[in-house]
């Protein structure tokens, strides 16, 4: 477990937060990053223009913290470490999507839909 995890972990155990169940957890995720979503949701700025809107990276940032406390709570309550999770997930996801065909895509090919169908159909 890393040193922001155990931080997160001691930050819910002060509050007895520790005690809410993993189901809880995952809907505050979701519902934290709804509230992240919500930032974006009558306009698509470029990201050029939301870095000189300091205001609007503040309220993105206090959103992103709120999804990555609860992600960690989680992990922190199943035992699982976050980095290792992460990495593991990154891993699969370079075999699963080689960087050299994703970067190879055209406009109105499908591969990316392609791949994620067979692994589907895999179970994966």
């Amino acid at each position: 477990m890393n040193k922001i995890q155990k931080e997160v972990k001691e930050y819910q155990e002060e509050r007895n937060w520790h005690l809410l169940r993993p189901g809880d957890l995952a809907k505050s995720v979701s519902i934290e990053a709804a509230e992240l979503l919500e930032i974006f949701q009558w306009d698509n700025p470029e990201l050029k223009e939301i870095l000189e809107n300091k205001e609007k990276v503040e309220k993105i940032s206090k959103e992103v913290a709120d999804v990555f406390i609860y992600c960690y709570s989680l992990c922190a309550e199943l035992n699982l470490d976050a980095e290792e999770v992460i990495r593991k997930k990154l891993e699969h996801v370079r075999e699963k999507y080689p960087a050299k065909l994703m970067k190879e895509r055209k406009p109105g090919n499908d591969l990316y839909w392609k791949i994620k169908h067979e692994h589907r159909k895999r179970g994966e």
